[in-house]
């Protein structure tokens, strides 16, 4: 299956910008690491053409802004490959519009090129406060037997149609704030996605985990 990882395929608006705030990101940034260390985003030169993989999001802001409005910090593009990052390695996403495919930026980095992926889970539902998007082989092999919903294999990622198809697995999955879903068509890719961190983070590993033993593979370490 050929791959594009890290192509912005969006219209984007960027301006640069002072890095955010270290509280902003503190939370995100340590569960980024958590993924980072189970190999669900990183940087892999025989995977993906040797670009880097996975992304993570937070919203920012009230929880009543309008859909397109909904204000998410989210990890630059190309820093998978990354162990640490540091505020300098954040977009924040001011505006979104799935259906115009364009993102609107700002920051010291461009955003993720599945921008639009996460913009549209916020704008499905204003209690989605998190979003996770990783690339675990196992998972995504054993998604079928494990009751993981996909994304139809025709969909391309960072695309409007990926967009309007994230939202129909969403209102599939039910009004529960929190979900995991595999990526049909983008190669090992899935999404979590919740009202915290911890919801999302804690059901991919515990996932992964058991994908890696019906794998039959050993688990990574989970520091």
């Amino acid at each position: 299956m050929a791959q594009e990882e890290g192509v912005i395929k969006f219209g984007l608006q960027f301006t640069r910008r002072p890095p955010l705030e270290e509280s902003v990101i503190g939370q995100l940034n340590r569960w980024r690491r958590r993924l980072h260390d189970a190999h669900l985003i990183g940087g892999d030169p025989r995977r993906y053409g040797g670009f880097g993989f996975g992304n993570i999001s937070q919203r920012v802001g009230p929880w009543n802004a309008l859909p397109h409005q909904r204000r998410f910090v989210i990890t630059g593009s190309q820093t998978g490959a990354v162990v640490d990052l540091g505020p300098e390695h954040y977009a924040l996403v001011v505006e979104a519009h799935p259906d115009r495919n364009l993102v609107v930026a700002e920051g010291p980095v461009r955003p993720s090129s599945e921008s639009l992926t996460h913009a549209a889970l916020y704008g499905h539902d204003a209690r989605i406060r998190v979003v996770m998007h990783v690339h675990g082989p196992a998972l995504w092999r054993m998604a079928p037997v494990l009751g993981l919903p996909a994304t139809g294999a025709d969909i391309p990622y960072g695309s409007p149609e990926m967009a309007r198809e994230v939202g129909r697995i969403a209102t599939e999955m039910g009004t529960h704030a929190c979900g995991v879903f595999a990526m049909g068509g983008h190669e090992d890719g899935l999404v979590a996605y919740g009202a915290t961190a911890e919801e999302p983070g804690e059901r991919l590993l515990a996932l992964n985990d058991r994908a890696l033993e019906m794998d039959g593979r050993s688990s990574p370490s989970r520091n």
